[in-house]
């Protein structure tokens, strides 16, 4: 069985190809869009968590990666200051956009008062400086070799021209951050604010000093910033639907490619499966013989598109500096729906190839 199964894949090397590379395109639209939006999505919350601050007040429904909303009344930053074991607060506005023109995903935007939130978290200016005026704005690093700028230079964000006034490192929150008044006065919500950062007091511990936050002050949400790190599909409502979308597509590929090539085949063969069912094959034969030549070319597949999705990783990591993050689960459901496309798509191939009768073919052909 084995050896026939080879011997058609190589009498038609053009068209084993194509079926090939059909699946193959499956597993990537599966594997390297499902890495690149778990690593984006991912990277995005390391950096927000990367705060020394134990605690964020806010508001539910307020931290979500498709609102921009600015719920909270920053007043809230000194009653929480008078709490048992709050030794410092931040009022933070975050700002979601859609990227700039030739950019992918999303642009945040941090509205905050830059000397408090530098002493809180450790962070500092390394070239040029902070913030000073209502239209001047700092970036990470990273952001200023992505956006090929440099310090004075302008940069346009929510409708208006900003100063690039200096950089910070390290990376924490949005890679662009402005002064807390500027973003209030531009989105219009004066004394609001999307959450507080709060820092407690040596020795207190973090539950204790958030449960006296939820008693006192009942009916906001208080995060431990150590839970914020959480699956990428629990912090964006559209990802889960996008990965759907994603393997319904890649599925959708194999099964077709395989479909047409393996239908066209069999059209083709005709007179050589006539042959074999006049010297006694069954018609689970002719099945199990198209089903193999449909699994091997699932297998190629898998082989071709996980080494092209690995390798286009990397050049897209390199050239545009986004992030993949690959998961086993992800590769095997790629895997899975490759093979399992290849098979589905041979059977209706398969079906018709075991109803030929051999008499009419020998008669016509």
């Amino acid at each position: 069985m084995l050896e026939l199964v080879l011997a058609n894949l190589r009498v038609r090397p053009f068209r084993t190809l194509l079926s090939i590379v059909g699946v193959a395109l499956g597993v990537v639209l599966v594997v390297l869009f499902t890495g690149l939006a778990r690593g984006m999505s991912n990277d995005m919350a390391k950096r927000a968590a990367n705060w020394k601050a134990e605690i964020v007040f806010t508001r539910a429904g307020a931290m979500t990666y498709d609102s921009s909303n600015a719920p909270v009344p920053t007043a809230y930053a000194d009653r929480l200051l008078e709490i048992e074991g709050v030794e410092s607060t931040i009022p933070v506005i975050r700002y979601i956009a859609p990227s700039p023109t030739g950019r992918w995903g999303i642009m945040q935007l941090d509205g905050l008062d830059w000397e408090p939130f530098a002493r809180m978290n450790e962070m500092q200016i390394v070239e040029g400086r902070a913030p000073t005026g209502e239209n001047e704005v700092i970036l990470d690093e990273r952001r200023m070799i992505e956006d090929n700028v440099k310090v004075g230079d302008k940069i346009e964000l929510l409708g208006r021209d900003f100063t690039i006034a200096g950089v910070f490192s390290p990376p924490s929150g949005s890679r662009i951050k402005m002064p807390l008044a500027t973003m209030q006065n531009i989105l219009e919500v004066k004394d609001k604010c999307t959450y507080i950062l709060v820092k407690i007091k040596d020795g207190e511990d973090a539950d204790a000093v958030a449960a006296r936050i939820n008693s006192e002050l009942p009916g906001n949400k208080v995060n431990l910033t150590r839970d914020l790190i959480i699956d990428a599909q629990e912090r964006i409502p559209a990802l889960n639907t996008f990965l759907r979308v994603m393997v319904g597509l890649g599925a959708f590929v194999s099964t077709i490619f395989v479909l047409l090539s393996l239908y066209t085949t069999i059209t083709e063969r005709r007179k050589e499966i006539g042959i074999l069912k006049s010297l006694g094959a069954s018609k689970g034969f002719i099945v199990s013989a198209i089903e193999g030549e449909a699994f091997a070319v699932g297998v190629l597949g898998v082989i071709f598109g996980l080494f092209a999705a690995f390798s286009a990783s990397l050049l897209i990591g390199y050239f545009f500096d986004l992030v993949f993050e690959f998961s086993l689960g992800w590769v095997l459901t790629a895997v899975a729906i490759a093979i399992g496309g290849s098979l589905v798509g041979a059977l209706y191939p398969a079906w018709k190839a075991s109803a030929i009768d051999p008499v009419e073919v020998m008669v016509n052909e």
